[in-house]
């Protein structure tokens, strides 16, 4: 049997492929020519009080995301360019000493610390860690801090530590640790082409950022009043309003010292502690005495440089920690089980 089927025009078949695409083509347009009238239709006849409240909308909308880009294009500028990281070759450089040992709150006061520091323009904190060795804690601290920074270590001897119920002035603190940064400045600092002032830094005392600012042109040794130290509110060199030179101290706690004043209470300028290369602390000094020790043989009363408007504001407050109350953790450790495993604190 013969197929009545006639055999393929290839001719028809490529004008049938051609005019498909056409076809759809035109059709789309048609779509799209519907979809143009019914938008016109509808704001054509669209309350002009609700078009115009719409456009307002969106044009508060559009001003507020733009507020809000400048705003987050400010912010992240401020963070690209935080003191701490931008340096001023021409500013003196603020070498601040801090000395520190273990305890539950030593992270704590460190990072308070550090995230005042980080606001201070060309300064390089030298922390020393009474210690055999450096400590991830505070190596990682540092780290972290993006502060410009040396980390030292310098053990006390056994017989110079605190023992838990002696009090703080029996035994000399910190001295061994201030001495070792003293021994770093002379090493890596030359005195007749690096400028700066040296400050020493106690981890729980509170700054204001004005005390900085003011010290870091020191000439020779700079003092200013200190806030909540020797039984006082504020304990501060006494200042000739007409000559602006120390006359004096209203200290009421050893007020014979030859320098009666706390070791946040003064700034001395680098290139002169440089030229002084045997002064340091001393660990056979009577209680109270080292700032004492260490100024004898830097300045005298008379050319000290009074700052913080003639010794009349307290920047800095001699702020001590109180300590924690872990009796709970005592009963967890006990049992082997401390809160803390695993997690820095």
């Amino acid at each position: 049997m013969y197929s009545t089927r006639t055999a393929p025009n290839k001719y028809q078949d490529s004008v049938q492929t051609l005019d498909m695409p056409i076809r759809k083509k035109i059709v789309l347009y048609i779509l799209l020519l519907l979809l143009v009238l019914l938008w016109f239709i509808g704001v054509k006849n669209r309350d002009p009080n609700q078009y115009d409240n719409m456009k307002r909308t969106l044009e508060l909308y559009e001003y507020q995301l733009r507020e809000s880009k400048e705003h987050m294009a400010e912010t992240m500028k401020m963070l690209g360019r935080r003191d701490c990281v931008v340096w001023d070759a021409e500013l003196p450089v603020i070498y601040a000493i801090t000395p520190t040992f273990a305890r539950p709150v030593q992270k704590a006061e460190l990072t308070r610390l550090s995230h005042t520091l980080m606001l201070v323009q060309n300064l390089h904190w030298i922390v020393v860690e009474d210690s055999d060795h450096k400590t991830a804690l505070v190596t990682n601290l540092l780290t972290d801090s993006r502060l410009n920074f040396t980390h030292l270590n310098e053990p006390t001897p056994a017989e110079w530590k605190h023992k838990p119920k002696e009090p703080n002035w029996v035994k000399p603190r910190g001295v061994l640790q201030r001495n070792r940064a003293l021994a770093w400045l002379r090493d890596n600092l030359n005195p007749d082409t690096d400028r700066g002032v040296v400050y020493f830094v106690d981890d729980d005392n509170s700054y204001s950022l004005q005390i900085f600012s003011e010290m870091r042109f020191t000439k020779e040794v700079s003092v200013w009043p200190v806030g909540l130290v020797g039984g006082l509110l504020v304990e501060k060199p006494v200042v000739n309003e007409t000559t602006g030179r120390v006359v004096g101290w209203n200290s009421q706690w050893r007020p014979e010292r030859p320098f009666p004043i706390d070791m946040a209470g003064f700034a001395i300028n680098l290139q002169h502690l440089l030229r002084h290369p045997q002064v340091k602390f001393q660990l056979q000094v009577k209680g109270g005495w080292q700032e004492s020790e260490l100024l004898t043989h830097l300045t005298t009363k008379e050319r000290l440089e009074p700052l913080a408007d003639g010794c009349t504001k307290v920047y800095v407050w001699h702020t001590r920690t109180e300590a924690p109350k872990l009796n709970m953790e005592d009963k967890l450790i006990a049992k082997g089980k401390p809160s803390n495993k695993g997690i820095e604190v």
